[in-house]
């Protein structure tokens, strides 16, 4: 890895935050403060945390750094959920915001897996 640009999950990161700006464009007005704001604050924090994670001084911080948008991507999910409960975003968007989600979710189990097993 050069640099955390290189990794596939930071770069779906950067792809997914930019859907859900787009997405959540479109909620009331009313939940600017609300679920609007902590789904970005979620989303975000994905990737921020895999930014900072790499930018650290040793696979421990980045391991502890991608724990922490795991918990943040696992926030989404919930989110997402509750967006779609509430007729915010309709079945399909919400299939394809989650599979998303998921699917970086299932990459930063594995980054972490890769890097514990590597630091032994």
């Amino acid at each position: 890895m050069t640099t955390h640009k290189d990794l596939i999950v930071w770069q779906e990161s950067v792809r997914l935050i930019t859907d859900i700006y787009h997405t959540t464009r479109n909620f009331p007005k009313e939940e600017m403060y609300g679920l609007t704001q902590q789904i970005r604050r979620a989303t975000v924090s994905i990737g921020s945390n895999i930014s900072e994670g790499a930018a650290r001084n040793s696979t421990q911080q980045f391991i502890h750094f991608l724990s922490i948008s795991l918990g943040s991507q696992a926030e989404l999910e919930l989110q997402l959920l509750v967006a779609k409960n509430l007729s915010f975003i309709d079945e399909d968007e919400y299939k394809t915001l989650n599979e998303r989600n998921n699917s970086i979710g299932k990459m930063l189990i594995a980054l972490i897996r890769s890097l514990e097993r590597r630091s032994k």
